[in-house]
């Protein structure tokens, strides 16, 4: 992940107002707005966006373990959530909003605390008026994939 000091906490709904998705991704990874709580607790944030597209970069260490010494599968499951999550903001409109309705994680090799920066890579697959669909893939530095996702969204007005 990059050197720059990044603020984690909860966007404002004034905050989005008029905005598109893909205009909120470009402030959150510029840091004019703050990168998502969670991600400052798992020690990721999102690093890249483009329509249809965002990249989320963590290090994950050993306060994400589990009992058997590997990274809790749950960190890999919200870095890739978030990864897809994202590849779907970025094709919101200013009245958009959406929700996921469900996603599933394939875990491929283990995670181990010290791999250093991971990749999750979130692709929309497609995008209709009232749903998405998207995929990602946790990365190690050597292009290995050590999980993937899907996940379904409901497109809905925003309130």
């Amino acid at each position: 992940m990059t050197d720059t000091p990044r603020r984690f906490a909860r966007i404002a709904p004034h905050e989005w107002e008029g905005l598109s998705g893909m205009q909120v991704l470009e402030r959150v990874i510029d840091g004019r707005l703050p990168q998502l709580p969670m991600a400052g607790t798992l020690g990721f944030a999102v690093v890249e966006a483009a329509e249809g597209q965002a990249v989320v970069a963590g290090e994950p260490d050993e306060g994400h373990v589990n009992l058997i010494g590997t990274v809790h599968a749950g960190w890999a499951a919200t870095v890739l959530d978030t990864a897809m999550a994202c590849a779907v903001i970025s094709t919101l409109q200013p009245h958009e909003s959406f929700t996921t309705m469900e996603f599933k994680i394939s875990l491929l090799k283990p995670v181990q605390a010290g791999m250093g920066e991971l990749r999750g890579t979130g692709v929309l697959l497609q995008r209709g008026r009232r749903g998405a669909f998207a995929e990602a893939r946790l990365q190690d530095a050597t292009g290995k994939v050590l999980a993937h996702a899907t996940t379904t969204c409901i497109i809905v007005p925003k309130t």
